[in-house]
């Protein structure tokens, strides 16, 4: 019986994705991919109100895509890379899956214009 690396409980798997399909999320994912931020430098980019990106931040932090840290009144957020890569891997599983399957299909339909050829 072949035996599978532990794979992330569908919940952590869907919080990611849940997260990161809002376009105002994707883009504070990629600016702490260069350098972590405090809330009002990230709010400085966003025509919203400071609620509106604070819900964002939490929906993110909740993911565990980013965490933050509070020095004094300044709270800082940063990525956290490790869900990052559970998302790139489930991601790179599902592409192996389908390259898998789409050789099968494409084995079988070379087999088939093979036999039509006789």
């Amino acid at each position: 019986m072949k035996q599978h690396a532990a794979r992330p409980a569908a919940a952590v798997i869907d919080g990611i994705f849940r997260a990161l399909s809002d376009p105002t999320r994707r883009d504070v994912v990629e600016r702490l991919s260069v350098k972590p931020a405090s809330v009002s430098e990230l709010a400085a980019s966003y025509k919203m109100a400071m609620p509106s990106l604070l819900e964002h931040l939490k929906v993110l932090e909740g993911s565990g895509l980013v965490r933050s840290e509070k020095k004094g009144r300044v709270r800082t957020y940063e990525l956290a890379p490790d869900r990052l890569k559970l998302a790139e891997d489930w991601l790179g599983q599902q592409r192996k899956l389908w390259e898998r399957r789409l050789d099968q299909l494409d084995a079988y339909l070379l087999q088939l214009k093979k036999e039509g050829l006789k």
